[in-house]
This record gives structure tokens, C-alpha cells and sequence, in this order.
């Protein structure tokens, strides 16, 4: 399933569900079919992505796997960072835009 992020300021966003309901519970959001950011709410929300990322495990090493042909390559490991890079964007820029600007999310369903 996908969630769909609009902001008054910037492009929509989609994200799987599961990357979502993620990003969505760090910063307090419930994982509710729609759901809003009020312009009041997304410095907070931003700082706490950025406090989630500070504190993420780094990604696993795969340098030592490079060079050995009969060592299978696992897939790369995305992290925190580079999940909740689009939404950070959104909420500090759409933040930065005035006491009109909002941010919603619309999914099929709660996820």
C-alpha cells in the first residue's frame, strides 16, 4: 500500500506503508488512513526524525564482500537516514513557509 504526503509548499510525496507508519510513529503520528501536520507541529516533528536518525545503528559493512567472487552480495541496506530524508525535507521547508502551511497524508486504509 501506498501513503501519500501532500504539502501546501512543497511536491507530494509516496511512500510504502511500512516506511511510513515508521517515520509516522517516531514523531508521534498515528497511522490512520489521513492525518495532517499543522504548521505548529513540524519543527518538533523534524527534530524528532533528526533525533532518530542521530541515534540509528549505522548500516552494516560490506566492503570486506566486494573483492570475493564466491561471497553472494546481500542487497544494500537502506537506512534511516535515506528513509526519512523526503519527509524531513518537507516538514522543514513547509515549516518555514507560514501559519497557513500544512502537510497531509492519505492512505486506502490505516496502516
Amino acid at each position: 500500500m501506498l501513503v501519500e504526503f501532500e504539502s501546501t509548499e512543497t511536491a507530494e510525496i509516496l511512500m510504502f506503508a511500512e516506511t511510513a507508519r515508521e517515520l509516522l510513529q517516531i514523531v508521534g503520528k498515528e497511522t490512520t488512513a489521513r492525518g495532517v501536520f499543522t504548521q505548529p507541529e513540524m519543527e518538533a516533528a523534524a527534530a524528532a526524525l533528526r533525533d532518530a536518525i542521530r541515534c540509528a545503528p549505522p548500516a552494516p559493512d560490506d566492503e570486506a564482500d566486494e573483492d570475493d567472487p564466491e561471497v553472494k552480495r546481500k542487497p544494500p541496506v537502506v537506512r534511516l537516514s535515506q528513509r526519512a530524508w523526503p519527509l524531513l525535507d518537507m516538514l522543514e521547508r513547509t515549516a518555514r513557509a507560514g501559519r497557513e502551511a500544512s502537510i497531509v497524508w492519505t492512505a486506502p486504509a490505516d496502516f
